[in-house]
């Protein structure tokens, strides 16, 4: 072996032997974070400017911190080299202060200051810049706060951004508490791909006649707000209507009251009538699987019956 090879292997073994020795010691993060957070909108040592929203606030910024947090900050910086003159905007005007604030507080500090208000705006953003870690906060955030009050909002959030474990968690919420939910305003406001995915859970603590009237008020509003005919806005929410569940006197009221508005499909009640008159389920078949807030009615044991 020669001397030169000798003394490599030697120091290779020296650079081993201290990777195993050293170790990352922690300081106190919480107060390195109180620290970083004074460089918010601090135009001090600031190399950048953001002009943000329709009043047009100025926020300072600096491109390092930025960029090397954030792959759609760096991209955008490369964009537009820094000349050191920072009298040179970024003009976001689609962004809120408070929410880019509440972004570039998790960009410097690892922490973010959420609220019932802000939270799903955050989650939006954290989506639209990739930031992975900021956007699972927002998740947390909104599944340990959930209510009646709130609970169509986050469901419509999670549909919208495809938050599964969200999602999953929203609805768990609004089938324990459904006929609280479906009082709610927010009820009246969500999307009809939402209200599909709520109508389709067999775990909804709703009788169907009660359901079948919460999901006409929604419509009524929908229609109100998009100029369009009852029927038109609610073409896929409405055959998730369970009807074959209603006694037959029910479904009698409803079909009369149905020849005024045509709120519903004809073949949803000629369904519903078949199975009456076959006095039995159909297989595979949820609209005659019963809900667990579904009230028990005569007719249901046939129901269990199948083809």
């Amino acid at each position: 072996m020669t001397k030169n090879k000798s003394n490599s292997i030697s120091s290779s073994k020296k650079e081993m032997a201290q990777a195993e020795s050293d170790s990352v010691i922690a300081g106190d993060v919480l107060q390195f974070g109180k620290m970083m957070k004074k460089l918010l909108n601090n135009k001090e040592f600031s190399d950048i400017r953001f002009i943000i929203g329709p009043n047009k606030k100025q926020i300072y910024a600096h491109r390092c911190i930025l960029a090397a947090r954030c792959a759609v900050f760096k991209a955008m910086f490369a964009d537009k080299p820094n000349t050191g003159d920072n009298n040179v905007p970024f003009v976001l005007s689609d962004m809120s202060p408070e929410i880019f604030t509440a972004l570039l507080e998790f960009l410097y500090t690892n922490c973010v200051t959420l609220s019932p208000k802000t939270a799903i705006d955050v989650l939006a953003t954290s989506l639209e810049y990739g930031i992975d870690d900021l956007r699972d906060l927002c998740v947390d955030y909104l599944q340990a706060n959930i209510s009646a009050s709130n609970a169509c909002d986050v469901m419509q959030a999670a549909v919208t951004y495809n938050q599964n474990d969200l999602k999953e968690n929203a609805l768990a919420f609004i089938e324990d508490n459904t006929v609280e939910v479906l009082k709610s305003k927010n009820f009246q406001e969500i999307s009809e791909d939402t209200l599909v995915n709520i109508l389709r859970s067999s775990k909804l603590t709703i009788d169907e006649i009660d359901l079948c009237k919460a999901v006409k008020d929604w419509a009524a509003a929908s229609s109100t707000l998009n100029g369009k005919q009852l029927h038109e806005v609610a073409r896929d929410a409405v055959r998730q209507i369970r009807l074959p569940l209603l006694k037959a006197d029910e479904l009698k009221v409803l079909e009369e009251e149905n020849n005024n508005d045509h709120f519903l499909p004809v073949d949803s009640f000629s369904y519903a009538w078949k199975l009456h008159a076959l006095k039995q389920g159909e297989k595979n078949n949820i609209l005659s699987t019963c809900r667990r807030g579904t009230v028990s009615r005569e007719h249901h044991k046939f129901l269990l019956k199948e083809n």
